[in-house]
């Protein structure tokens, strides 16, 4: 893949990296630490930070029963559907002019503004970040992929339930559509 050195057009989304999220890593200090590496990364080289987190209006009228993964959100106890559930989680360095784009389905671009705001930026690289590796990662490359965009994932900043699938993921499937390095690795080619 082509390797984008232009900061210019090159944006880090953190997505999904929410209270509710965060949970399901249990002691998340050295993720936190690995993600606020590549925020300031990225603030050093003037990129955009865009923070992507996924809510919903109360009662969830955004979700189909006909989706089976968003179904099970409508019973669950994840409590999408208030502001506090939108909200990046407190370790994370989120700044006032950081942009935050609220999604309503897996992809960081299905159902949200964000193919506006990149557009709006002029970014052709982004840089991919977050919790689920299998779930908000893997849609996203996918769709960005599909809208030629550049992809680099920082696999050192993403995060899954089961290890095995962020292993295979990341070292298997996302290069075939995406950069794969480490924070350091990314921090070092600025």
């Amino acid at each position: 893949m082509e390797q984008n050195k232009n900061n210019q057009n090159t944006a880090l989304l953190v997505m999904d990296v929410q209270e509710m999220t965060m949970k399901i890593l249990g002691d998340n200090a050295s993720f936190s630490n690995s993600i606020n590496k590549a925020i300031q990364t990225a603030r050093n080289n003037n990129m955009p930070v865009i923070y992507v987190v996924v809510g919903f209006r109360k009662g969830y009228p955004e979700i189909s029963s006909n989706n089976k993964s968003s179904a099970a959100l409508k019973n669950g106890t994840m409590n999408l559907d208030n502001e506090d559930a939108f909200k990046v989680h407190e370790s994370v360095a989120l700044q006032a002019d950081d942009i935050i784009v609220v999604k309503k389905r897996i992809s960081a671009f299905t159902g949200s503004d964000l193919e506006v705001v990149l557009r709006g930026q002029g970014i052709k690289h982004i840089v991919l970040i977050g919790i689920a590796t299998s779930g908000v990662v893997l849609s996203t490359i996918r769709e960005a992929a599909d809208k030629d965009y550049i992809i680099t994932v920082l696999a050192d900043c993403c995060a899954d339930r089961d290890e095995e699938v962020h292993r295979v993921l990341t070292t298997k499937i996302f290069p075939r559509q995406a950069d794969v390095v480490t924070a350091e690795e990314w921090g070092r080619g600025r």
